[in-house]
């Protein structure tokens, strides 16, 4: 496993790694004001008066928003698993994206050949149990960095199952390393194990079975998604 010390911590990608230049640097600023608002207004207890300004102001933002043209394709990846490239760009996705503003965001390394880690930190919106994150964005968080590592395997494919076991709340506000490794791949299976981290503390455990998926059969899923998005578009 690797070395739990978040100050060695450095992302496997370049976040100069992008498709668009400026637009995509504000994108990330955009992400990250958002992000911020939300941490900010899970707890708060602002005055009515403002809370209306300013979902006004965000109500009219959206709105012309829709002015503009929706991207038709993922530019880059939306998930580590199916990449082929655990160095790609992946701004828009839910979990690592640093333009997605629904994303912690999670920065990822490889640890070794067959070892790879997450940093992360959870927080107010991700709440579950009290002062903890909540048991779903545990188990996504355990997919995305697992999905990571069975990459690794050269035959990266999609999760088959997920079964993670929770020992203590993962807390939040709190620093968290997913430690990941790649263990065995048997025909178009490769299984991964991983476990989070708090410090010293073990707070869930994961292991997870990915089906290495055809080519043609991600080309259809991208062309499905392609006509859907055209479809929104219009």
């Amino acid at each position: 496993m690797s070395d739990s010390d978040p100050n060695r911590f450095e992302s496997h990608w370049k976040t100069d790694k992008t498709s668009g230049g400026e637009m995509w640097e504000q994108k990330r600023r955009l992400a990250d004001a958002m992000r911020l608002v939300i941490e900010r207004l899970v707890p708060s207890n602002a005055p009515t008066d403002e809370l209306r300004r300013a979902a006004e102001g965000l109500e009219q933002y959206a709105e012309a928003l829709k002015a503009h043209p929706r991207l038709l394709k993922v530019m880059g990846h939306s998930e580590a698993a199916n990449a082929g490239n655990v160095g790609a760009f992946f701004d828009q996705s839910p979990m690592i994206g640093l333009a997605n503003p629904l994303a912690p965001p999670i920065t990822i390394q490889k640890t070794g050949e067959r070892t790879a880690a997450g940093h992360v930190r959870f927080g107010s919106a991700y709440e579950g149990p009290p002062g903890s994150v909540h048991g779903g964005y545990v188990a996504a968080a355990f997919d995305e960095v697992l999905g990571f590592v069975q990459s690794l395997s050269g035959n990266p494919g999609m999760t088959g199952t997920l079964t993670v076991k929770y020992r203590k709340p993962t807390p939040l506000h709190t620093d968290l390393v997913i430690e990941t490794e790649w263990v065995k791949t048997e025909g178009r299976k490769v299984t991964c194990t991983g476990r989070i981290m708090a410090g010293d503390t073990l707070t869930a455990e994961a292991e997870g079975l990915f089906i290495a998926v055809p080519a043609e059969r991600m080309q259809a899923l991208m062309k499905k998604r392609q006509e859907r998005e055209e479809n929104l578009a219009r």
